[in-house]
């Protein structure tokens, strides 16, 4: 009886929902172009997460979202390449290693 209640109770738990990075529109992602600077993406995307400071040229754009219990998680990865500052190329739904 005391195993039974243990799993009942186990089952009850609340789990919080993860998000993480930049939650982005597929309409502003769309509207990034070759050619427009810095300012222009950063108007459209927001400023990164996190930058790196070794590759000033890129911009990464990560999206992480898990839904409390549930075992599928929503990754997205979206990469601005610049030349100065201007977008060279923009790599869309990169995949991501699975965790």
């Amino acid at each position: 009886m005391l195993a039974t209640a243990a799993i009942w109770l186990g089952a009850c738990v609340y789990r919080v929902d993860v998000q993480q990075g930049n939650l982005l529109e597929q309409d502003d992602i769309d509207a990034v172009k070759a050619g427009m600077t810095r300012n222009q993406v950063r108007f459209l995307l927001g400023t990164p997460v996190a930058p790196d400071a070794f590759h000033n040229d890129r911009w990464d754009y990560v999206y992480y979202f898990k839904q409390g219990r549930s075992r599928k998680a929503e990754r997205r990865w979206i990469i601005v390449y610049f030349d100065s500052d201007v977008v060279r190329e923009v790599q869309r739904d990169v995949p991501l290693k699975p965790t």
